[in-house]
């Protein structure tokens, strides 16, 4: 089966379930397995479709609006709608196994077997989210599904390295990353600990911990020694962020690039792991305040994606190497997200040697652990600087050395 009908239905499954989420939150209860397994039958019957013609279309239809008059004949019906769709569902499945579909036939049973079992946890998810949950969704579906398709998928600007539609994917890419995060930390960060409190904090946003875990800190509600180890695992998982950012835009590259990538993961794993030992008795709660689906941030990431690969053509074209890695140091301050993905990009386009491609997030990466040690230095006071700058330092020590010594 082709590969674009199986992302077509986890497509369907994720609208109907963002749906059904929403009507559940707003008081309309089971909506959210029904909507999900309704918005998997009309994708069943469409499938069909395109072999028997619209006889099963016309049949969905059919069946759906039963389903609807069944709701409004008694309140005593709406209790067995989700057997009754998924009893559809399930008769789809097996026409589907009859016409060589057995690939998305076992998908689709393995889905509706989750969503029919997950009753319960699904409603005690429903009951840790609110209403800025929901409208963070809102906003990632306005980014990635309203804005997204509207933009030319076209070379503009400069040295011809603008284009509109690939710049907007890389930040519904860095959002959907970064809001999946969030919301695991809004729905397990009350018992997450210190170390899981460091790693969600270093997907959503290491810049961002920092900045929060300082001020807990200088304001007495954690200790120095914990808030400084929420900052080293964060700037730890960075790391892992930039490899994962690398395999979905360009895996080609990823064996070029990641070697020297995971082993200052690794020295970066031991410091985090030191860090925990020495100062993690007690567990620590660190978390970002909104949702990272905020469009004006999407805006301002955008608009720095753009200007890091204009910068680095420019760099390239005047400067030299010594230009790019100005650009990568400078990038890197507050966000690695735009360094990583425009020198992906560069490296995949064959414009940009792997060499020099990882240096720079490296380059990145040495200048984002040192501006957040000044943000910790200004922001968390004297206490909590003294327990982060020795791990700190032994980070951009291990990141300095791998890019001098790292054979070219």
């Amino acid at each position: 089966m082709p590969t674009t009908d199986l992302l077509h239905i986890g497509l369907a499954t994720a609208l109907g379930l963002l749906v059904g989420l929403q009507r559940e939150w707003a008081g309309q209860h089971p909506a959210g397995r029904t909507f999900t397994l309704i918005t998997l039958f009309g994708a069943l019957t469409g499938l069909l479709s395109r072999d028997l013609g619209q006889i099963p279309l016309a049949g969905g239809f059919l069946v759906l609006g039963t389903f609807v008059i069944t709701m409004r004949l008694g309140p005593s019906a709406r209790g067995g709608v989700t057997s009754m769709v998924a009893t559809a569902v399930m008769f789809c499945v097996g026409a589907m196994c009859m016409r060589d579909l057995a690939g998305a036939a076992v998908v689709v049973t393995g889905i509706t077997t989750i969503l029919l079992e997950w009753k319960h946890p699904l409603r005690r998810i429903l009951a840790k989210t609110n209403k800025e949950d929901m409208q963070a969704a809102v906003r990632l579906v306005l980014i990635g599904m309203v804005i997204l398709p509207v933009l030319p998928n076209e070379a503009w600007g400069p040295y011809g390295v603008l284009n509109p539609f690939r710049i907007w994917l890389m930040v519904v890419l860095i959002v959907g990353i970064s809001l999946a995060a969030w919301v695991a930390q809004r729905l397990f960060g009350q018992r997450s600990g210190t170390a899981a409190a460091g790693i969600l904090g270093g997907v959503i946003s290491s810049t961002a911990t920092t900045v929060g875990i300082a001020r807990q800190s200088k304001e007495g509600g954690t200790s120095p020694g914990a808030s400084a180890a929420v900052v080293v695992i964060a700037s730890t998982i960075v790391i892992a962020r930039v490899l994962f950012e690398i395999l979905i835009v360009a895996r080609g590259i990823l064996p070029d690039l990641a070697p020297p990538l995971l082993v200052i993961f690794g020295w970066l794993a031991i410091i985090s792991v030191a860090a925990f030992a020495i100062y993690c008795r007690r567990p620590v709660e660190a978390s970002v305040s909104h949702a990272p689906s905020n469009l004006r941030t999407a805006v301002i990431f955008g608009l720095l994606y753009g200007g890091v690969l204009v910068a680095v053509a420019a760099a390239r074209e005047y400067v030299g190497e010594s230009g790019l890695y100005a650009v990568a140091a400078l990038s890197g301050l507050t966000d690695m997200d735009a360094i990583t993905l425009s020198t992906a990009q560069l490296v995949d386009q064959g414009d940009l040697e792997a060499t020099v491609g990882w240096r720079l997030i490296v380059t990145g990466l040495v200048s984002n652990l040192v501006f957040k040690t000044i943000l910790v230095s200004s922001l968390g006071g004297r206490a909590m600087l003294g327990r982060v700058l020795p791990f700190m330092a032994l980070a951009v020590a291990g990141g300095v050395l791998v890019v001098v010594l790292w054979p070219h």
